[in-house]
């Protein structure tokens, strides 16, 4: 299976880091001192993002190691009975 040179789940990482960041920067702009709490909801929000992110690739991969496993043994067992 050829592997697709765009990988969604980078994309979706550095576009809610980016958005992160932008907002930390719009909150300070427009608040001033007032946006600190808001500032740690969003990095919060940051956070919980890219720890989904990296979960969800790690459930893949393992998906995929497995899947190729079964296909290796699978085409073991085939020859094997030549």
């Amino acid at each position: 299976m050829p592997q697709s040179s765009f990988d969604t789940l980078r994309a979706l990482a550095i576009g809610t880091q980016a958005l992160g960041l932008a907002l930390i920067i719009t909150l300070e702009t427009v608040l001033g001192d007032a946006a600190r709490p808001w500032q740690g909801g969003v990095l919060a929000a940051m956070v919980a993002c890219a720890l989904v992110i990296a979960l969800v690739r790690m459930y893949r991969n393992k998906r995929r190691q497995k899947r190729l496993a079964e296909r290796l043994d699978a085409s073991a067992s085939e020859n094997h009975e030549c």
